[in-house]
Order: structure tokens, then sequence, then C-alpha cells
């Protein structure tokens, strides 16, 4: 029997795995958790001691969400999409949809991409990632058929590639670093600039700038201005983003993940249905690996005070640390979900995973009014560990605000609008009504 386009609809929710859902919702939190940095603070996401914070709860809070959540939660993210990119295919697939299932992946990701360049220019969040999910998605299509050794094999080896790049860009800074002192000794000893000398002298001191009181001070202007204005500062900074971290970051972080993540569903670790055992085990590694790494990293920065090399060097053992715990992360989502305990917390969680995309925009609208011009413009206004509340505030909002939706509607807005649009139809929106 032919399928029709008619026939081709989205997932039903009784069709959905429960485990992709509530681990969605999980990690859609922490990233949050991570965002808030950079949505509320400047040129503070990786680095204290520029702006919210680096002593007291302040030092704490970025010690305890860089050692579990950074990094981790964009590889969680990243392994769901990949995961729910294949669910997509191999369903429309198993209907029969021939080349009209290449026609829905390839429009879905398509209106991603339309949905992250309105997420970061106009919704105003830097550090937005579909417009990077919907360029890997075109990649992860040619990968889907592989075996899951093979998915991982490549996988380690985007990881290896990228490690590489940042070994490379340790030793780059190295010599920058270098060339600093060397200038500085110059001039000092009222000897004449080379080239390099000048080009590193310049470089610093437009970082210096940057991160001095008065550098964020200006920063801080710029965000708690008008719209209008907000979206030509961060215009240069989007465009830069979306050019330089396509290769530079996202083949070898992004892509890596989304494999990961086609291996761990044809694998059925995703589905909550390994043994304790096995979910253990995963805890007990990631975390053993990936955990004492990343408090090496973070022990290696704060004896360095901060140092732009500490940070560099840091980077070259990133990958292997962040991949390590969020393992760890798995395990435990994967035993949480297995175990018969907080039924009403798991289907809190499941919904908020279930309007993924309507629940990460959503982050990015509050960000948008609470901390620039466009509302109350408190942009700068907040301590790191102040911000938490926020963050909470938000939590505990979508764990109340998701169920609710879901209760009346089938999709989120955002989700439901995709879905037409992927599927070039419209669906129903509201649950049928029962008397």
């Amino acid at each position: 029997m032919a399928t029709t386009a008619t026939s081709l609809t989205p997932l039903k929710a009784i069709e959905r795995i429960q485990s992709l859902d509530v681990m969605r919702g999980i990690v859609l939190f922490g990233i949050l958790l991570m965002n808030i940095n950079g949505m509320a603070l400047a040129h503070a996401y990786e680095d204290p001691t520029v702006s919210g914070g680096a002593k007291g709860w302040d030092l704490y809070t970025w010690i305890t969400t860089n050692v579990l959540f950074e990094g981790t939660m964009r590889a969680l993210f990243s392994l769901l999409f990949g995961a729910g990119m294949f669910i997509l295919l191999d369903r429309l697939e198993k209907k029969g949809a021939g080349i009209k299932a290449a026609d829905i992946y390839f429009r879905r990701l398509m209106w991603l991409l339309v949905f992250g360049l309105i997420h970061a220019y106009l919704i105003l969040w830097v550090g937005e990632i579909l417009f990077s999910y919907s360029l890997m998605g075109f990649l992860v299509y040619s990968f889907r058929s592989l075996a899951p050794k093979k998915l991982i094999i490549i996988a380690i080896l985007l990881f290896s590639a990228g490690t590489l790049w940042n070994y490379g860009d340790y030793k780059s800074d190295v010599k920058f670093m270098e060339n600093v002192e060397l200038a500085a000794q110059y001039k000092k000893e009222g000897k004449v600039l080379t080239n390099d000398l000048k080009k590193a002298t310049a470089k610093w001191e437009k970082r210096q700038r940057e991160r001095s009181p008065e550098g964020i001070a200006e920063h801080n202007k710029n965000m708690q201005s008008d719209y209008f204005s907000v979206v030509a500062f961060l215009a240069p900074i989007n465009m830069h983003f979306g050019k330089y971290y396509f290769y530079r970051y996202d083949v070898w972080d992004i892509l890596s993940m989304m494999l990961l993540g086609i291996a761990f569903f044809k694998l059925r670790i995703l589905s909550a249905v390994k043994s304790y055992r096995f979910y253990s085990i995963m805890i007990l590694v990631g975390y053993g690996i990936g955990l004492s790494i990343n408090f090496y990293e973070i022990q290696m920065i704060m004896d360095s005070n901060f140092s732009l090399l500490s940070f560099s060097k840091s980077k070259i053992t990133y990958d292997l640390g962040r991949v390590a715990v969020a393992m760890g992360h798995i395990g435990v989502i994967m035993l949480f979900c297995k175990l018969p305990v907080l039924a009403l917390l798991k289907k809190a969680l499941g919904a908020v995973g279930k309007m993924a995309l309507t629940n990460y925009v959503m982050h990015s609208v509050f960000a948008l009014f609470l901390f620039t011009g466009a509302g109350f413009g408190l942009f700068g206004e907040y301590q790191r560990h102040e911000l938490l509340y926020i963050v909470f505030s938000i939590w505990i909002f979508q764990l109340i605000a998701s169920p609710i939706w879901l209760h009346y509607f089938q999709f989120g807005p955002l989700e439901w609008l995709w879905r037409n649009l992927s599927y070039n139809k419209r669906h129903p929106i509201k649950k049928p009504y029962k008397s």
C-alpha cells in the first residue's frame, strides 16, 4: 500500500519513550543553569573574575556548575537531538515513506535553522544552539544506518580531532603570552617592537580593555539599552559565532555527541531498559574519570589565578572530562527513570522535555525581558550565586506550566509550529474533547 502524505504524522503520546522526555527535561534545566551566566553577565561564562563575583558563594557556584554541568549539558542535549532525529527517520522509513522521509527530515532542519537565526538575532541569545544543531543535523543523515560500534568509533575520532586542535590552540597561546611579555620587556628597554610583538600587544590590550571595570560597565550599558540598540550591539557577535564556531567547535563538539546519541539509542541505553548494574557501572566509571579530570582542571585554573593559559590548558582534557561526566549523568537519569519513585516529578519533567523547544526559547524570552533594556534592564546587576534564584524560579514555573499545557494541548506551541512546517500540513493542537 502506498504511503500518503496524510499518513505521515508526528509521534503520538503513547509512542513516545518516557525516559527520553524525562532526560530532555532534566538536561534543559541544566542548560539554563549554565546559560544564565552568559544571559546576565558580561564575559563571565568561563572566567568568574571578570564579572559576577569570584569569592564566597559566587566562587562555590562557579566551581560546582563547572565541575558538574559545564559542557555536559550541551553534550547530552546534542546526544538527545541525534537520537531524536534518528527516531524520526526510522519511524518514517518503517512506514514506507521513502524519499518523503528525507523531505520531512531536511525541511525540519531548514526550519530549525530559521528558528536559530531568529533566536540569536531577534530574541538576543548569542549562545543559542539551534542554528548549530540544524547544520550538524544535515551531516547526521549520512550516518543514520551505521552500526553502533562504527558510530562510537567515528565519535571518538571527532573528539580526538577537537582535542588536537585545542592542544594546538594552547601552544599558540603559550607563544602569544611569551610575545606579550617580550613586548613589555622591549618597551621597558626602549627597543623597537617587531610586527609580531605589536600584534600581540594590540590583542592583549584589547582583551584587557574588554575585561576591565570600564569595559564591563560599557558592555552592561549596551545590554541595558533599548531593544533595537541591543540587536545592533549583538549582531556582530552573532555573526562571528555563526561563521567561526561551525568549523572550530561544532563538528567535534556537537556532531560527535549526535552520533553517540544514535549509537546509544540503538543499544537501548537511553530507553531505561538496561539493568541496574549496567547503569551503576556507567555512573561509577563516568564520574570516576570525569569528575577527577574536571576537579584537576578547576584546581589548575585557581592555582594559576585564572590566567589565560590555565583556561587554555584546561581545554586539552575538556572533552574527556565533560563526556565522561555526561555518561555518569545518563546512568543517574536512567536509574531515576527505572526506579518506582517520584512519579509526579517524572511526569512533570517529561512534560518539560516534550516541550523542549518551547521551553528552551522561553529561557531566552525571560532573559530578554529581565536583563536587556527591552524589559527591566538588569544585565550585570546580579552576582553569580544570585542568578540561581532566577534559574530555580524558571524551573518551578516550567515544571508547573508544562503539564498544564499538555493536559489541554498535544504539543508545545513551537513544537506544533515546527511540526506543521516540517510535514507541510496543519496538525490539530488541541486534544480531542472527552465527555
